[in-house]
């Protein structure tokens, strides 16, 4: 028996008939007259290729470009809003960004203050790992000890760091390959050593306690280390 007809088929084919016309709706017809897809590195090939008088590829002329007084003006001093013109802290900056190219002074800041809040974080939990990973070997043998001792006789320090108030760089040189910086941080805690007995003999667990630190960090500008460590600590308040 013929099944040309049989519904099920119809119903099929016109189902074929509506997703043809459909598409042909959204896509149209090809005429030949069609953009072509976007190529994000058409122009470049184009500027890049190689025109008739030699292989001189055409960059544009500072002299026929518009004035863009961002790229005009000159870049503030490396020691600017952190030191005095001339000063030795001013001077120390210069000697550090010849030799390192990529240094920042706003950007060494910024770490240092990130650098303070681990460390002394690290000291109160007894975290000797993250401090080994942040300290020069002498700076962390002094504070492995102070940990040790501590652990020794039972005793807990319970720190909660509250922030940095104000943080001035007030030494900065270079001798040889090594850059030394010293910040001054004033920063705010609240601390108090606990001892077997759960009793405070030092501190107050709920008294915010300002304090002074100056604390020295260096790097070997001739390594591939980008990262300072800690190399002298100072408690002055």
């Amino acid at each position: 028996m013929n099944q040309a007809f049989d519904p099920l088929n119809l119903l099929i084919l016109a189902i074929a008939v509506v997703v043809i016309l459909r598409l042909r709706s959204v896509l149209g017809k090809r005429t030949g007259n069609e953009r072509p897809p976007f190529d994000p590195y058409a122009a470049q090939r184009r500027a890049e290729k190689p025109q008739p008088n030699g292989n001189v590829i055409n960059m544009p002329q500072r002299d026929n470009a518009p004035d863009n007084p961002v790229l005009d003006k000159p870049a503030e001093p490396v020691w600017s809003g952190y030191a005095e013109a001339d000063s030795n802290v001013a001077k120390g900056l210069e000697k550090i960004a010849a030799a390192d190219s990529q240094f920042s002074t706003q950007i060494f800041v910024d770490g240092a203050k990130v650098a303070y809040e681990m460390v002394v974080t690290a000291f109160a939990q007894g975290d000797r790992q993250s401090l080994k990973n942040l300290l020069s070997r002498d700076v962390y043998e002094g504070f492995a000890k102070a940990i040790e001792e501590r652990e020794k006789v039972g005793n807990v320090l319970e720190s909660r760091f509250v922030g940095i108030d104000k943080t001035d760089v007030v030494g900065a040189d270079m001798k040889g390959k090594k850059a030394t910086i010293t910040i001054r941080f004033l920063a705010e805690f609240i601390s108090a050593t606990l001892n077997k007995a759960g009793e405070v003999i030092e501190g107050d667990p709920k008294q915010v306690r300002e304090v002074t630190d100056v604390w020295t960090f260096e790097r070997d500008t001739g390594s591939r280390d980008p990262n300072w460590k800690l190399a002298a600590t100072d408690e002055t308040g």
